[in-house]
C-alpha cells in the first residue's frame, strides 16, 4: 500500500493490453511496477513512468513491495504465472482467458480460497455499466420471462495464428451471457468456418442451451465487413438491445401474445454510458484488495468461461 492507502500492482506483459492495464493504474496512483522480458519494452516503459521499477521476471516483483500483481502475459502462461504469485502470497488480476485447460482454472480458484487471496479475471465487459443495467432489469422483470440472448462481435482484422476467434474476440461475450442467465449451459454447440489458416476458427456461431428452456447465441468473426458489438435480450414482455459502440441500450415494447397477434408499443432509450470499463475494472479490483471481498468476476467465473470454451472446442 502507499501512504494514502492504494494498492500497489505490478503489471506483468507490456504489450498492447498490458500497456493499457499500466496506463489505467498509474491514473490510478497504483501502479507499482512493470515486467517484460524485451529490453527495448522495459526501455520504453521506463521512459514512460519515470519512478516506476522495471524488471525482467515475474519472480522480481514477487517479494515485499507490491501487493497484487495484474498479468497481461501470453495466455498460455497465465496459469504458471498466475499460481506462483498466488503462492508467493500476491492477490491476483489474470487478463482473459483465464487459463487454456477448465482444470488448470479451478486449481487457481482453489488456491486463492485456500491461500486467502483475491484472484479477479479481466471479464472487462461485466464492468460496462450497461450490462449491469441490464442484469437489474432482467432481475426486476422489465421484460418478463428471458427467452434467448443473442451477441455479435464482428469485425475486419485481429487476426492471431496461435488462438481462434471464439478464444480471441467471444469469451468477454461468454461471461456476459452466463452473468445474465445466472447459470451455467447444458448444452453447447457450435459451427465454424476456417478460411484464412488450417486449424485456426475465423467465424464461429456458438449456440448454448440452458435450463427452463433459456437459448444464448453468439456471433463473432474477425473475416467481416462492418465492425459490430451488439447484444439483443429477448423476452415475454419485451426486448432490449445494447449497442456498444454508442454505448446505448433500448427498450423495444414489442411482444407476439398467445394467439401469435405481434404487438410494437414502440421504443425508448432506457440507459446511456460512456464510462471507461478499463477503469472501473481497476477501480473493482483496487477495492477487493482493500477489502478483500470476492470479486465479480472471481476465478470460479473465469472457470465457467474456459468451460464453455473447453466445450465449445469440442462441439464443432
Amino acid at each position: 500500500m502507499t501512504a494514502g492507502g492504494t494498492p500497489q500492482v505490478a503489471v506483468l506483459g507490456a504489450g498492447a493490453w498490458g500497456n493499457n492495464l499500466a496506463r489505467t493504474l498509474h491514473d490510478l496512483s497504483a501502479l507499482g511496477a512493470v515486467v517484460d522480458p524485451a529490453p527495448s519494452v522495459r526501455r520504453a516503459v521506463a521512459a514512460r513512468y519515470p519512478g516506476v521499477a522495471v524488471h525482467a521476471a515475474p519472480a522480481d516483483v514477487l517479494g515485499p513491495g507490491v501487493a497484487a500483481v495484474a498479468i497481461a502475459t501470453p495466455a498460455a502462461t497465465h496459469h504458471a504465472i498466475a499460481k506462483q504469485a498466488l503462492l508467493a502470497g500476491k492477490d491476483v488480476f489474470v487478463e482473459k482467458p483465464m487459463t487454456l485447460r477448465p482444470d488448470d482454472a479451478e486449481e487457481l480458484a482453489r488456491l486463492a480460497e485456500r491461500e486467502g487471496r483475491v484472484l479477479m479475471v479481466g471479464h472487462l465487459l461485466l464492468y460496462q455499466p450497461a450490462i449491469e443495467y441490464i442484469a437489474r432489469q432482467l432481475r426486476d422483470g422489465l421484460i418478463g420471462r428471458l427467452h434467448s440472448l443473442h451477441q455479435e462481435r464482428l469485425k475486419l482484422g485481429r487476426v492471431r495464428a496461435e488462438e481462434n476467434v471464439l478464444w480471441s474476440f467471444g469469451v468477454h461475450d461468454i461471461a456476459v451471457l452466463l452473468h445474465l442467465v445466472g447459470s451455467e449451459p447444458t448444452d453447447v454447440c457450435t459451427a465454424s468456418h476456417r478460411i484464412l489458416q488450417p486449424g485456426v476458427e475465423d467465424d464461429v456461431h456458438l449456440h448454448l442451451g440452458f435450463e427452463g428452456g433459456v437459448r444464448a447465441h453468439l456471433h463473432v468473426s474477425w473475416l467481416w465487413p462492418e465492425t459490430r458489438r451488439r447484444l439483443t435480450v429477448i423476452g415475454s414482455e419485451g426486448m432490449l438491445t445494447y449497442d456498444e459502440i454508442p454505448g446505448v441500450v433500448t427498450l423495444h415494447r414489442k411482444t407476439v401474445d398467445a394467439d401469435l397477434a405481434e404487438h410494437d408499443d414502440g421504443t425508448e432509450v432506457v440507459f446511456t454510458s460512456k464510462d471507461e470499463p478499463l477503469r472501473l475494472e481497476m477501480e473493482h479490483f483496487l477495492a477487493r484488495v482493500r477489502d478483500r471481498g470476492r470479486p465479480l468476476s472471481d476465478g470460479w467465473d473465469g472457470t465457467r468461461v474456459v468451460r464453455v470454451l473447453e466445450r465449445a472446442a469440442g462441439a464443432g
